[in-house]
């Protein structure tokens, strides 16, 4: 037996197609089974746009703190914009509308942020004596109580909390050189911040105008009609936050201060502030402003602020969510959970602030393309008939 017996045969070696019984093979796509090449084009079209995701990711982390001052100056856009176009109808100047507006919106969060500090400052020596008396209250309620605490083994927990202090003053002052670099990084990205929404709220048209010219042509009329109502969607999810926040450090804070427990205007700030962060926020806002009961006024008055708490959450996720934002941003529940932990995970707390909005302007823009892509295909059907 020769060699040439094992070679291939002269139809496949001329690149003629292969015979198989004397007829001709079929090509081997068209063996495969069309579940198996449908799921084989969309597996790896899904793993390019993955691979997309996971570079435009690495990119953001990269510049983490450019990438989030620039989102935070599209919420205040979002939030000053439609002042400014109401002067510039009025006849004033786009730049001097502009400059007002910058102007009032940056004395009112200084105006706030001077009264927090002096509220803190001011309070301070009472904060001292009450958090002294609550611990002693507090003491004396778990010695009484049934779980069967002795005095000595709250001297040994008390203890062992100086021990590890005392253990651990090198983390100590490495987490206060974070700090520093913390506030450094702040300061940063307040001036980025402020800088950008300077020229988004002056000169937001043009800016739009330039990244709507880096979407291919063909594509380009179907964005530029999609994107009035993802704005749309951003701006009404920042003024309807703004207006829960509000509403939820108003309540919240006039039941701390009804019930006279210290601080009260900065933990009412700490729970506007917290509101941004859906559902993790209101938790760990009220989680602190009821341990500061406790440790200040003891367990009575901290469970009256719990009550308190609850109660404005649940007229928060029953009341206000559906009727100021529900209209305007429709994402799911589980949508709104997925994207708050993938945001943690990716960026921490800046990126849980920013990820239910850039889902709900996502959720709206591909809404949008999808029925412009169903308009131009029904008409091109129309044409053909």
């Amino acid at each position: 037996m020769t060699t040439d017996q094992y070679a291939a045969p002269p139809e496949h070696r001329s690149g003629l197609p292969e015979r198989v019984n004397g007829r001709l093979a079929p090509e081997p796509s068209s063996v495969i089974p069309w579940g198996v090449r449908v799921g084989a084009e969309a597996a790896w079209r899904l793993i390019v746009l993955a691979a997309a995701l996971w570079l435009l990711l690495r990119v953001v982390a990269t510049v983490q703190l450019v990438a989030f001052a620039f989102v935070v100056a599209l919420f205040a856009t979002a939030l000053l914009r439609p002042a400014v176009c109401r002067l510039e109808r009025s006849g004033l100047h786009r730049g001097l509308g502009t400059a007002l507006v910058i102007v009032a919106g940056f004395a009112v969060v200084t105006l706030i942020g001077w009264f927090v500090v002096w509220q803190v400052v001011a309070n301070s020596d009472d904060v001292a004596d009450r958090l002294q008396e609550g611990i002693h209250q507090l003491r004396s309620w778990v010695l009484r109580s049934p779980l069967h605490v002795t005095d000595q083994q709250v001297e040994q927990a008390a203890q062992s909390l100086s021990d590890a202090v005392g253990a651990n003053a090198a983390k100590l002052a490495t987490t206060g050189l974070q700090g520093a670099t913390f506030v450094a990084e702040f300061l940063t990205g307040a001036l980025l911040t402020a800088f950008s929404t300077l020229f988004l709220v002056y000169d937001g048209p043009r800016v739009w105008r330039w990244v709507l010219g880096l979407v291919p042509a063909a594509g380009r009329p179907a964005v530029a009609a999609a994107a009035p109502y993802a704005w749309r969607t951003l701006t009404a999810y920042v003024r309807g936050t703004v207006a829960v926040a509000f509403i939820d450090g108003l309540f919240i804070g006039l039941g701390l201060y009804l019930l006279d427990v210290p601080l009260a205007v900065p933990l009412a700030a700490l729970v506007f502030l917290c509101a941004f962060v859906p559902l993790a926020g209101a938790v760990a806002s009220g989680a602190l402003a009821v341990l500061v009961a406790l440790v200040t006024c003891g367990p009575v008055t901290a469970l009256a602020v719990l009550l308190i708490v609850l109660a404005v959450q649940q007229l928060e996720g029953h009341v206000l969510q559906p009727f100021i934002l529900g209209r305007a941003v429709r994402v799911h529940p589980l949508a709104v959970i997925l994207s708050v932990a993938a945001g943690g995970l990716a960026a921490g707390i800046a990126g849980a602030v920013i990820a239910v909005p850039l889902v709900a302007v996502a959720n709206t823009m591909v809404g949008q393309l999808r029925r412009a892509a169903h308009t131009e295909s029904q008409e091109i059907r129309k044409d053909q008939v």
